[in-house]
């Protein structure tokens, strides 16, 4: 790999409406890489693909696991360059009472881990295919230490996501597909949605969040 090159030239990026997909697809783009976007809401998706120039851009719930097999036989047949996937889309909840929680528990664990491994899987033998591939998963510091104890879900899946992408990166060992973790900290963007103070993640409310620039 050249320096200074990616190791990639088309990527998909899920939940790249917003936040950090949005942020990583504008510098893939800038480095002049081809970026394809993906996410649940359509009209978001198609006002970003415009605003940062995408290749394009695909509805896609990765919380939906039939969805997936269609979607990655559709993509690879439009964009057969495809050579790297950066699983970022996810959501966090607040979650206090155990008994009241398990549906939106489980439809947590279906995007942050079953979303990012069946997306994956289904890709690999195209990415396989490839001279060089990339597979990137989005975790999070609180993968690693769990201090915010109102979402422990959302902990759990991004500890199970960091110990997969060690797991991936071992077994990929030898071939030309590369696994790359990012873990982010506390980023000001929409994922505290759900909170009482959705926006608890921004700089004028706690002083050691990073922005999406600062971040990137």
């Amino acid at each position: 790999m050249a320096s200074g090159d990616l190791g990639f030239n088309c990527a998909l990026i899920t939940g790249g409406a917003g936040g950090i997909g949005k942020a990583l697809s504008e510098y893939f783009i800038s480095k002049g890489k081809k970026v394809i976007i993906a996410g649940r809401t359509e009209s978001r998706l198609k006002v970003t693909a415009e605003e940062i120039g995408a290749t394009g851009y695909y509805v896609l719930d990765t919380g939906s696991i039939a969805d997936v097999p269609p979607f990655v036989k559709r993509i690879t047949s439009d964009h057969p360059e495809l050579d790297c996937v950066v699983n970022n889309a996810g959501v966090q909840r607040p979650l206090q009472t155990p008994e009241d929680f398990l549906s939106k528990a489980d439809n947590e664990i279906d995007i942050n881990i079953r979303g990012p491994l069946h997306l994956t899987v289904e890709l690999l033998p195209h990415l396989r295919s490839k001279s060089q591939a990339l597979i990137i998963n989005v975790s999070s510091v609180l993968g690693y230490v769990p201090f915010s104890i109102i979402n422990p879900i959302y902990n759990g899946t991004k500890s199970w996501l960091h110990f997969w992408s060690m797991n991936l990166r071992s077994q990929l060992k030898g071939t030309g597909l590369r696994v790359v973790e990012i873990a982010p900290p506390t980023v000001a963007t929409g994922l505290h949605r759900e909170r009482e103070n959705p926006d608890d993640n921004k700089k004028e409310n706690n002083p050691d969040a990073l922005s999406l620039d600062e971040f990137m």
